[in-house]
């Protein structure tokens, strides 16, 4: 899998982007968008953006903590318990189809899910582009 980082100079986001990826073990391909007119005119101040295999998974912030080195953690608040269990099963549909399963814990309005790449034994660009496509179903 290709993981591409777009960032800026001195942009605090982009850095903290570029050190969860590298934490996970996850080397990107950087690219300054302020060397390139185009890149500049599509992303603007929102970056980083982070695109893998030609599809962005992230844009402008990661929420996901790398936990031990080992795998991607991530806790939703909801309201209630009917939210957080529709939203469980939302991130059970986007995983099936992308055939790739995170742990889910639910709670009184809470979903916690962690994951990584079992066959590797820790995060790999699937588990990000897995868990960029779990924040665009919320």
């Amino acid at each position: 899998m290709e993981v591409t980082l777009y960032t800026r100079q001195n942009c605090p986001l982009c850095d903290k982007a570029k050190a969860t990826l590298v934490a996970a073990g996850v080397t990107p391909r950087e690219i300054d968008i302020d060397l390139d007119l185009d890149l500049l005119r599509r992303f603007g101040d929102d970056v980083p953006v982070i695109d893998i295999n030609g599809n962005e998974a992230f844009r402008h912030r990661i929420e996901w903590r790398v936990v031990d080195g080992h795998h991607l953690e991530r806790e939703f608040r909801f309201k209630n318990f009917a939210d957080a269990l529709a939203f469980t099963n939302k991130i059970g549909a986007v995983a099936e189809s992308m055939n790739h399963h995170p742990d889910i814990e639910l709670g009184w309005g809470r979903v916690r899910v962690t994951m990584w790449s079992h066959d590797a034994g820790k995060i790999t660009a699937k588990d990000f582009a897995l868990a960029g496509a779990i924040d665009r179903a919320l």
